[in-house]
């Protein structure tokens, strides 16, 4: 069965790309609209765009999907990467003039003490109040999930201890469609170093769909005239998208770019790699130089993470509930 997938970049910009086949309706499913609002770092934009895409891809059976890129015209952005997004993508102020069946907002890189300091925070506020009223379901990815519940019901996110970075096995809590076919167990990455706990999302009126033990609240729920699903981890990361981050801070170590060494991601590397990885370790902190970087060893990842089974389960289902609420009219605005 062909799937079809069409990436919409906007009025004024490039035509339709099909991912696969040609862009003609010879798919039997509803015709489902989705938005991604990428406001990932500069380093992460093009590979956060291939990875929703390819999920979309993956969960869309014999639908065709309108995909359209956004990203925050607040978001700080390097002049390689502004190009990017000025070109490839569509102008947030198109949003407001299209009909979305559903939306994903990824979190930003924080150059502020506070959340609400952030210079994106106004657009992503107005994102927030838009989207309750004008999508069937939107997706607030890692901070955007934070900034979400900030702005919705006062829920402050904390500082972790350490960050918390790996492969966790997390549990649901609820039979929530959303979950239905989940894999056993559900590995989902992480990467970050705040949480909202669950107690404050609970007090709030939110529901927790799945948790992990070491990592606490994945994704949970909260309805309005759209329903928000939050994600705490990153169902979207490819295999390799942990291993990038990690040597990307190691870098930053190495150039004083940052002071703490980073800890190993966890559940990620086999045990080889890791002996090896803190050997390394060992001789950058006593040698601390950028030119250590070329003599990283070499990294093999462990057998059993899975990465992609969550997403792929997560995403299927969200698009078969956007696909059974196509046929309902959108609330009034």
């Amino acid at each position: 069965m062909s799937v079809l997938i069409a990436r919409d970049r906007g009025i004024a910009s490039p035509a339709l790309v099909p991912a696969e086949g040609d862009l003609a309706r010879d798919s039997a499913g509803a015709e489902l609209t989705i938005g991604l609002i990428n406001n990932m770092p500069d380093a992460a934009l093009k590979a956060t765009e291939r990875q929703f895409m390819k999920l979309l891809q993956a969960a869309a059976g014999p639908r065709c999907i309108r995909f359209h890129c956004f990203s925050l015209p607040s978001a700080k952005r390097s002049p390689e990467a502004k190009w990017h997004v000025e070109s490839e993508y569509s102008d947030l102020s198109d949003l407001k003039h299209q009909k979305f069946d559903g939306l994903i907002v990824t979190g930003a890189e924080p150059v502020a003490p506070e959340l609400d300091q952030e210079p994106y925070w106004h657009d992503l506020t107005e994102l927030i109040d838009w989207a309750k009223v004008n999508t069937r379901s939107t997706i607030w990815s890692c901070l955007a999930a934070h900034a979400a519940v900030l702005h919705l019901d006062r829920i402050e996110r904390q500082r972790l201890p350490s960050k918390c970075h790996g492969i966790f096995d997390c549990e649901t809590v609820t039979g929530d469609p959303l979950t239905r076919d989940a894999p056993v167990p559900f590995k989902v990455s992480h990467s970050r170093l705040n949480e909202v706990t669950e107690r404050d999302l609970a007090q709030a009126g939110y529901q927790v769909l799945t948790r992990s033990a070491q990592a606490g609240v994945d994704v949970f729920v909260r309805h309005y005239a759209s329903r928000f699903v939050f994600f705490q981890g990153h169902p979207e990361y490819d295999a390799l998208s942990l291993q990038r981050e990690y040597l990307r801070d190691i870098g930053r170590y190495l150039t004083r770019e940052r002071e703490i060494y980073p800890a190993l991601p966890v559940s990620y590397f086999d045990a080889a790699t890791e002996e090896k990885l803190a050997r390394f370790e060992k001789r950058a902190k006593h040698q601390r130089h950028p030119a250590l970087t070329n003599d990283l060893p070499a990294l093999t990842l462990r057998a059993d993470i899975a990465a992609g089974s969550a997403a792929a389960a997560l995403f299927r289902n969200w698009l078969q509930y956007l696909g059974a609420e196509a046929d309902a009219p959108l609330p009034a605005r």
